[in-house]
């Protein structure tokens, strides 16, 4: 087996045996890609059945000068479930990278918007603007739904269940799931839907999806992106802001006001209940007046 064929069967494998999307498959894939292309260079002509734990160790080495340590890390995580296919595949009976340690990075806490830099961001939409109504409404959903970029921009008219107050959300690995909108964030949408996108002229293709860019067709990611690096530099945030900012800030905010954990893994369409934990450590100040005000022996 050659590295073309064993990476085009594993990215099958991701598509169809694991329902991931194309993202997280170009992903997997480049980490692939990355090792072939070292080994081509260094003239090593092994095969992925053949290759030693030895050649690996080096590519990691070699790596590990140009890459940051996180970059190193998810290079190793996407090889080992590379070689991990090919155990399950029946092609090799060991993985030559399972003695091969990850840098160790601690835990990275995502970056959150208080409040008052999230109304700060919205006042500085111009709604007088062909756009504004739109931008609007973009980062209200960001905000108030929890969304990934890709599920907003994947988001149809289709998808919205206005009168019994959810959106229906398709997440990674084609995944649905329901998602609470409040009555302010709805009349935003709609006020972009009824009086901003209604004069749109839009691509048959886009005709279910709800948020367009001026030629009617589907935003793509890098646009929500852009809009929202615009609008931070405009509101004078400093963070490094993103798409998902708005997402972590969605559950950050939750849980200092005492939603459940469980309610909220749901929410972001979290498989793991340990993803969601992450948010656990990012405000300790907060859990500790919550353990001082409601726990009995606080005292």
């Amino acid at each position: 087996m050659d590295w073309n064929r064993a990476l085009k069967d594993y990215q099958n494998y991701l598509r169809l045996e694991r329902g991931l999307s194309e993202n997280s498959i170009i992903n997997y894939s480049l980490d692939v890609k990355k090792l072939v292309g070292w080994l081509n260079i260094n003239a090593i002509q092994i095969s992925p059945i053949s290759i030693t734990e030895e050649t690996l160790q080096q590519f990691i080495y070699e790596i590990a000068k140009k890459v940051n340590p996180r970059s190193q890390s998810r290079l190793i995580s996407g090889l080992k479930g590379f070689f991990n296919y090919l155990i399950f595949e029946d092609y090799r009976t060991t993985n030559p990278l399972d003695l091969i340690e990850a840098p160790n990075l601690g835990r990275k806490l995502p970056d959150t918007l208080a409040i008052e830099e999230i109304d700060a961001i919205i006042k500085a939409i111009d709604l007088g603007s062909n756009l504004g109504e739109r931008n609007r409404a973009i980062v209200e959903t960001l905000y108030a739904c929890g969304l990934r970029v890709s599920e907003l921009t994947n988001l149809k008219i289709s998808d919205l269940y206005f009168e019994e107050g959810f959106i229906k959300v398709t997440g990674k690995g084609d995944k649905e799931r329901l998602v609470p909108i409040g009555t302010n964030t709805i009349k935003f949408i709609e006020i972009y839907r009824k009086e901003i996108r209604i004069h749109h002229k839009i691509d048959p293709k886009a005709k279910d999806t709800l948020f367009l860019n001026q030629h009617g067709r589907q935003l793509t990611r890098a646009m929500i992106f852009t809009i929202v690096k615009r609008l931070a530099e405009k509101a004078n945030i400093q963070k490094n802001i993103s798409p998902h900012t708005f997402r972590h800030s969605f559950a950050t905010h939750l849980l200092e006001n005492g939603a459940d954990l469980r309610a909220i893994q749901q929410m972001l369409g979290h498989e793991s209940i340990t993803t969601t934990e992450i948010y656990t450590h990012i405000d300790r100040k907060h859990l500790t007046e919550v353990i001082n005000r409601f726990h009995p022996r606080k005292g």
